[in-house]
């Protein structure tokens, strides 16, 4: 359980009672409700996660597209309702080379252009072979804060807790060629347990793949 989940749902459920004590009982159930909504929302279950040279999802939802990115990309946007796990993990184990946070609107998460529009936090985690796997944290309509804990220079686990977005959102993995793509729109995916994707076993490796500049592309080197 997240902490935030924990306190908020204590407050509202004093508030429950104190409503109910001062005014009405009935004038609490909402607010007992709203308790056990926060309690569900920000539920943190343990993970099993795969082992092997494969990506897995940083997040809980359906896989709401796939499409080409970039000159040698492909990006991975998973959709996140209020009622999925909201706790983000690191799709692959290594070093984190950037977070590059960036202001933005509050538009659908659903729609294609909110990967642009929309706030967000991008995240590089480069493996120990030098390869190197980004992705986007994405605010949605109901979204309004996210959440990410590790520095650059930190390392991370696959599979690691490093975040999360309240309230409905999206995040998008960017994978290079290397990568052969197991998922397809619709599947639905566990954080930190279900495989995206897994390393082609002729795939040449350039020793990570350019950062991404300010629209979410690949730099022109």
């Amino acid at each position: 359980m997240v902490k935030d989940g924990i306190i908020l749902a204590l407050a509202f459920a004093a508030a429950g009672v104190a409503v109910g004590q001062l005014l009405d009982p009935r004038l609490g159930l909402p607010l007992f409700v709203a308790a056990a909504f926060f309690l569900f929302f920000f539920r943190d279950p343990e993970r099993k996660t795969p082992e092997g040279d494969v990506v897995v999802s940083p997040a809980d939802g359906s896989v709401a597209m796939i499409q080409p990115f970039g000159d040698h990309q492909r990006r991975i946007s998973i959709f996140l309702s209020v009622f999925d796990v909201h706790v983000n993990r690191s799709p692959i184990g290594g070093r984190i080379t950037a977070v590059d946070y960036r202001k933005g609107k509050f538009v659908n998460a659903m729609r294609a252009d909110a990967s642009d529009e929309n706030e967000r936090n991008v995240v590089e985690v480069k493996a120990d072979d030098g390869s190197t796997v980004a992705f986007s944290q994405i605010a949605g309509l109901l979204a309004r804060r996210i959440v990410f804990h590790p520095k650059v220079g930190d390392r991370v686990e696959k599979g690691e807790r490093v975040g999360m977005i309240k309230f409905g959102s999206r995040v998008d993995v960017f994978l290079g060629p290397e990568w052969e793509i197991l998922v397809q729109p619709d599947d639905v995916v566990a954080g930190g347990s279900s495989i995206l994707a897994r390393r082609l076993a002729a795939a040449l490796v350039r020793g990570g793949r350019e950062p991404l500049n300010e629209s979410g592309a690949e730099a022109e080197l």
